[in-house]
């Protein structure tokens, strides 16, 4: 399953960052965030609920930048 959340993200390298981290996240099989449109896709693992896996890529992310919001 493939999603698109809004994202509050400061800057392009912040984006890449966060992309990476994303991409560490247990339960992701790919995310990429686009700093431009403030917008991460997020393809899940099969069988993962996004509502389970997304908390855990916004903790993520928020070790790059303490104020990251994903709206999801």
């Amino acid at each position: 399953m493939k999603k698109a959340y809004k994202i509050e993200v400061d800057c392009a390298n912040c984006a890449n960052l966060m992309e990476e981290a994303a991409n560490k996240t247990d339960g992701v099989k790919s995310a990429a965030v686009n700093f431009m449109l403030q917008k991460m896709t997020v393809e899940f693992d099969e069988g993962k609920a996004p509502e389970d896996v997304m908390p855990m890529v916004l903790k993520s992310c928020r070790k790059v930048e303490d104020d990251c919001e994903i709206f999801f």
